[in-house]
């Protein structure tokens, strides 16, 4: 008869530093797909696109994820446990 399995833990930091790292690692795939999104959008009636709208959404995007790459990284300052990736 086999021995009951332990469960898996891993401690709550540690496993808070893996989360943020895989959340820094989809910041470059979010940002890919919502630079492309603008591609994706109808055309003005008359059939002309709005460059205007375009760019301005371009520009938030990009200082969104500027904004949000700041506080991952500073996240990741403070909240690593050890110089390893894969510590346990």
């Amino acid at each position: 008869m086999k021995p009951p399995r332990q469960p898996v833990f891993v401690a709550p930091p540690i496993y808070r530093s893996r989360r943020l790292r895989d959340a820094a690692r989809f910041v470059p795939v979010l940002g890919a797909v919502l630079m492309l999104l603008p591609m994706l959008w109808a055309p003005e009636p008359d059939g002309a696109r709005s460059t205007a709208r375009d760019g301005i959404y371009v520009f938030a995007i990009w200082a969104g994820l500027i904004v949000a790459t700041r506080l991952l990284s500073t996240r990741l300052d403070e909240d690593t446990p050890g110089s390893g990736p894969d510590e346990d």
